[in-house]
């Protein structure tokens, strides 16, 4: 019995994966639609371990990447998880950033390669799942983005590291800092995908170009429009066919040497972006940021900031901890703090 077996795709159970393989193919499809296909904590277990086991699996040639539905492909990490789980528990984000590493590394040394199919919005840690991926090919409604200054985080999973190498210094800024939307055109102009497929159809015939009042109908179902995903599907499937039809140890070295520089970057930089992430949760602006987007409301940037100029603090809602307690002799209150958190008394 060999020690790598190829094993059937339903071997592995996966809860919020989608896993297939046929025909030198493999396809890993993220299935959270009602999170915008979000990964959870579990899920980036369950897409390391597939795309590892179609690493090691001889009868797949290529992977075909993607999200579940027409709206999102990956809007990145679960915010409401993220709120919920890790800014109480900072120590915990420095795990959690260990499993999205091997996820991200998964990808990196398939030895395969893997082409993100973009079926809808790819923000934040879904593009760096775009930058990680060898190819793309971009439905005319997605876009891409980054929104890591937004929420209180930092793009520092892929972003950081392989914008400048892919759209240049200036874009890469433009998106790190500003976190614009980048539609499917400007994204094949600056060399963010490789391919854009029309989706947009009105009265079942696709458009060109659609405009984003065309989208936003489609997307509703509205007036004739519709979502139609068969050529992103047919352009898709052609680069699986020229893969197929070229020698295995060719394309796994050819990959290994192109990821020269992103390699380079991202091990010079992704263990103190562990770090100083997991330590930055303990901070006011992941809790701000995060606890806006679930709270569905804008994030109060300027009294942060405003805080600051005053001479105040920008880190911790109520004050570093520094204040004491003369009643119970309680020590590390926060400064702002108008009574004792351990005995109640007025400070």
């Amino acid at each position: 019995m060999p020690m790598f077996p190829s094993r059937p795709a339903e071997f592995y159970g996966f809860q919020e994966v989608g896993y297939e393989k046929g025909d030198f193919v493999a396809r890993v499809t993220i299935r959270r639609p009602a999170n915008f296909n979000a990964y959870s904590t579990p899920a980036l277990r369950e897409l390391a371990a597939a795309f590892t086991d179609a690493a090691e699996d001889d009868a797949v040639a290529v992977v075909v990447y993607t999200g579940e539905g027409t709206q999102a492909f990956c809007t990145g990490g679960d915010v409401k998880e993220y709120e919920r789980e890790y800014t109480s528990r900072p120590r915990d984000y420095w795990k959690y950033m260990g499993l999205f590493k091997a996820y991200i590394e998964s990808i990196l040394n398939a030895g395969k390669p893997i082409i993100a199919r973009i079926n809808g919005m790819a923000v934040g840690g879904g593009n760096e799942s775009v930058l990680a991926c060898d190819l793309a090919v971009m439905a005319e409604h997605a876009y891409l983005g980054q929104v890591g200054t937004s929420v209180g985080s930092v793009a520092c999973g892929g972003a950081t590291q392989w914008l400048p190498l892919v759209v240049g210094d200036k874009r890469a800024r433009e998106m790190l800092l500003l976190n614009p939307r980048i539609s499917a055109r400007q994204a094949l102009e600056w060399g963010l995908v490789n391919r854009v497929a029309p989706s947009v159809t009105k009265d079942g015939a696709f458009l060109e170009r659609a405009t984003k009042e065309q989208v936003a109908l489609a997307q509703k179902g509205a007036e004739g429009y519709a979502i139609n995903l068969s050529k992103l599907d047919d352009s898709v499937n052609d680069l699986c066919a020229q893969i197929v039809d070229k020698f295995p140890e060719c394309t796994r070295y050819t990959k290994q040497q192109a990821n020269f520089w992103k390699d380079l970057s991202w091990h010079g930089t992704v263990g103190h972006a562990r770090d100083w992430l997991s330590i930055h949760y303990c901070a006011w602006e992941p809790a701000e940021g995060m606890g806006a987007f679930v709270e569905k409301r804008k994030a109060d940037y300027r009294g942060l900031r405003a805080r600051a100029a005053q001479g105040k603090s920008s880190e911790f809602p109520w004050g570093a901890p520094k204040a004491a307690c003369k009643a119970c002799g309680a020590k590390n209150l926060p400064e702002a703090a108008p009574f004792c958190c351990s005995c109640g008394t007025r400070l």
